[in-house]
């Protein structure tokens, strides 16, 4: 199970939904949208700016996450980026591996 970030945006008629139903009632919505494809919610906020709403998640896999996002984004009610988190092992465990590689022109 990886952690990802969750970055959304209400467009049209989500502003007018979430004006309508509030924040409370949206957050339970995005929860039973993680939970139902195995995941959980860790947490979630508003705020104002360039995103609307953060959100950190444990989802099963990539392809569960890129599903999830498929589906809310396909609404057209929100704009959701997923990011991938990493821990400081994961990069630990990166920076140990030695790929090759040979740049343009090199």
């Amino acid at each position: 199970m990886g952690k990802y970030l969750i970055r959304g945006n209400y467009v049209g008629d989500g502003v007018k939904g979430l004006m309508a139903e509030g924040g409370s009632k949206r957050r339970d919505a995005a929860k039973a949208a993680v939970e139902s494809v195995g995941g959980s919610m860790d947490c979630m906020y508003y705020a104002f700016g360039d995103t609307d709403v953060y959100a950190v998640a444990d989802i099963p896999d990539d392809a569960t996450a890129t599903a999830l996002s498929l589906m809310i984004n396909a609404s057209g009610a929100v704009s959701v980026n997923l990011t991938p988190l990493m821990t400081p092992e994961d990069i630990d465990a990166a920076a140990a591996k030695t790929p090759s590689y040979r740049p343009p022109g090199g």
